[in-house]
Protein backbone atom coordinates (compact mmCIF):
# COMPACT_ATOMS: atom_id res chain seq x y z
CA UNK A 1 0.00 0.00 0.00
CA UNK A 2 1.70 3.50 -0.56
CA UNK A 3 1.44 6.41 0.89
CA UNK A 4 -0.93 8.39 -0.63
CA UNK A 5 -3.19 5.30 0.00
CA UNK A 6 -2.75 4.99 3.52
CA UNK A 7 -3.51 9.10 3.59
CA UNK A 8 -6.68 8.73 1.93
CA UNK A 9 -7.16 5.56 4.68
CA UNK A 10 -6.39 7.90 7.44
CA UNK A 11 -8.25 10.89 6.29
CA UNK A 12 -11.55 8.01 6.13
CA UNK A 13 -10.87 7.01 9.95
CA UNK A 14 -10.82 10.52 10.80
CA UNK A 15 -13.75 11.21 9.33
CA UNK A 16 -16.12 8.15 10.54
CA UNK A 17 -14.38 8.22 14.14
CA UNK A 18 -15.21 11.96 14.66
CA UNK A 19 -18.83 11.78 12.82
CA UNK A 20 -19.64 8.92 15.31
CA UNK A 21 -18.20 10.94 17.85
CA UNK A 22 -20.47 13.61 17.29
CA UNK A 23 -23.26 11.52 16.62
CA UNK A 24 -22.70 10.02 20.20
CA UNK A 25 -22.23 13.04 21.86
CA UNK A 26 -25.86 14.07 20.81
CA UNK A 27 -27.11 11.55 22.76
CA UNK A 28 -29.81 10.34 19.87
CA UNK A 29 -30.88 13.36 19.24
CA UNK A 30 -32.82 13.24 15.76
CA UNK A 31 -29.66 16.03 14.48
CA UNK A 32 -27.43 13.20 15.00
CA UNK A 33 -28.69 11.91 11.25
CA UNK A 34 -26.79 15.12 10.23
CA UNK A 35 -23.35 13.53 10.19
CA UNK A 36 -24.56 9.93 8.94
CA UNK A 37 -23.75 11.01 5.47
CA UNK A 38 -20.19 11.90 7.00
CA UNK A 39 -19.78 8.26 8.40
CA UNK A 40 -20.55 6.75 5.21
CA UNK A 41 -17.98 8.82 3.42
CA UNK A 42 -15.40 8.42 6.02
CA UNK A 43 -16.20 4.29 5.53
CA UNK A 44 -16.21 4.47 2.10
CA UNK A 45 -12.46 5.90 2.08
CA UNK A 46 -11.08 3.46 4.86
CA UNK A 47 -12.18 0.60 2.56
CA UNK A 48 -11.24 1.89 -0.65
CA UNK A 49 -8.75 4.54 -0.42
CA UNK A 50 -7.46 6.26 -3.07
CA UNK A 51 -9.43 4.14 -5.41
CA UNK A 52 -12.69 6.74 -4.21
CA UNK A 53 -10.67 9.74 -5.40
CA UNK A 54 -10.04 8.44 -8.93
CA UNK A 55 -13.48 7.55 -9.26
CA UNK A 56 -15.04 11.50 -7.66
CA UNK A 57 -12.29 12.56 -9.95
CA UNK A 58 -13.79 10.58 -12.93
CA UNK A 59 -16.94 11.51 -12.50
CA UNK A 60 -16.62 14.90 -12.39
CA UNK A 61 -15.08 15.53 -15.87
CA UNK A 62 -18.23 13.75 -17.11
CA UNK A 63 -16.68 10.54 -17.78
CA UNK A 64 -19.85 8.24 -18.85
CA UNK A 65 -18.09 4.99 -18.65
CA UNK A 66 -16.27 5.36 -15.40
CA UNK A 67 -14.97 2.23 -14.95
CA UNK A 68 -12.94 2.19 -18.43
CA UNK A 69 -11.55 5.52 -16.93
CA UNK A 70 -10.25 4.31 -13.55
CA UNK A 71 -9.00 1.34 -15.45
CA UNK A 72 -7.27 3.61 -17.91
CA UNK A 73 -5.62 5.34 -14.83
CA UNK A 74 -4.32 1.71 -13.48
CA UNK A 75 -2.45 1.25 -17.18
CA UNK A 76 -0.94 4.00 -17.29
CA UNK A 77 0.70 3.90 -13.99
CA UNK A 78 1.19 0.06 -14.36
CA UNK A 79 3.19 1.29 -17.90
CA UNK A 80 4.67 4.14 -16.47
CA UNK A 81 6.56 1.88 -14.11
CA UNK A 82 7.33 -0.94 -16.59
CA UNK A 83 8.96 1.46 -19.14
CA UNK A 84 12.56 1.33 -18.77
CA UNK A 85 13.87 4.37 -18.47
CA UNK A 86 16.03 5.92 -22.12
CA UNK A 87 19.87 5.86 -21.68
CA UNK A 88 21.89 7.91 -23.90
Amino acid sequence: MTRRDMLWRGIGLVLAVGACGVAAAMNGSAQAMLVFPIALLGLTLMINGKRVAVVLRAERHGHGHTAQAIHAVRLRRTRRRADPPHSR
